[in-house]
């Protein structure tokens, strides 16, 4: 990937990350488009995970797609690696991780308002990006590794239906603001969220 498309996808997921309202989080059809407000006013329903547990620090890949996370285990150990692989051909998708002291269940933590969302949230861990067909995703904040113990929500919070070279150039356009123009629910309003923990 290009840098001038890595530093706007970048800007573009920490625009989204730290404020998620930008690309209209929550589940309140009012802020979602006539075509997402029958999808968005149910609780989203979130990524089961497994039973599975990464054992000795290592790594850890977690299959992205519409819209939902696979390959997520219960627990890991501290300094394991999150990567992201997006088996999407259409999708642009990210895993943004977020180290949380709640013990809220995440269908609830998900449902309430944006400002206590983003209160409860934080700033993101991680957040690791891969456009559809690209051969890996690349790191734009952190590495994926989960250095410290405790509860880590992972969303993707790329709008449903984005075309991912005109979401790039919009993102570009915006210098790390919001791209205009894209309505689509979040895609972890659809599903795409799941948690671990770090132990």
């Amino acid at each position: 990937m290009a840098p001038t498309t890595r530093t706007a996808i970048t800007s573009l997921l920490l625009a989204s990350a730290l404020a998620l309202a930008a690309v209209g989080c929550g589940s309140d059809a009012e802020s979602a488009s006539d075509d997402t407000a029958a999808t968005t006013t149910s609780a989203p329903t979130t990524s089961a995970p497994t039973t599975t547990d990464a054992g000795d620090t290592g790594t850890v890949v977690i299959e992205g797609s519409d819209y939902a996370f696979g390959n997520v285990p219960e627990t890991v150990s501290v300094g394991t690696t999150l990567e992201l692989d997006n088996t999407s051909d259409t999708e642009l998708h990210e895993l943004v991780a977020f180290r949380v002291d709640t013990d809220e269940p995440l269908d609830d933590l998900l449902a309430l308002p944006q400002d206590e969302l983003e209160r409860q949230l934080g700033i993101p861990t991680a957040v690791l990006v891969q456009p559809p067909g690209a051969p890996e995703a690349f790191a734009a904040v952190g590495d994926g590794t989960l250095t410290e113990p405790g509860r880590y929500v992972l969303l993707c919070t790329i709008p449903q239906g984005a075309d991912p070279e005109a979401y790039v150039a919009a993102a570009q356009a915006a210098q790390g603001g919001r791209p205009e123009g894209f309505d689509g629910a979040p895609h972890f309003t659809l599903g795409m969220a799941a948690e671990v923990t770090a132990e």
